[in-house]
């Protein structure tokens, strides 16, 4: 029974409509012709050098940096401690 009042939240939250995601639309784009398909191999074959602006390799190497922080973070040791990891192992209990 609990079941169905879950799915009617999910059904009503799908009907939610994101103002902030309207609103980041490049304006016109609902206008625009849809992009032709190309094969792969067209793609790939492509040496048209790709520019980029100093302030974009920036904020790049910054989230480069920061993945490799939280990687080494995550791998210094274990990322379940010993109590949530038993607690995991007993399972879900119903009751």
């Amino acid at each position: 029974m609990r079941l169905i009042p879950a799915l009617t939240l999910a059904a009503l939250a799908g009907c939610t409509s994101f103002p902030e995601l309207d609103a980041a639309q490049t304006p016109g784009i609902e206008n625009a012709p849809y992009p032709q398909f190309v094969p792969i191999e067209t793609l790939l074959a492509d040496d048209t050098p790709v520019s980029t602006t100093p302030e974009a390799m920036e904020e790049v190497a910054a989230r480069v940096a920061a993945l490799r922080a939280r990687a080494a973070r995550l791998s210094a040791g274990p990322v379940i401690d010993g109590a949530t990891r038993a607690r995991m192992a007993r399972g879900v209990v119903e009751g």
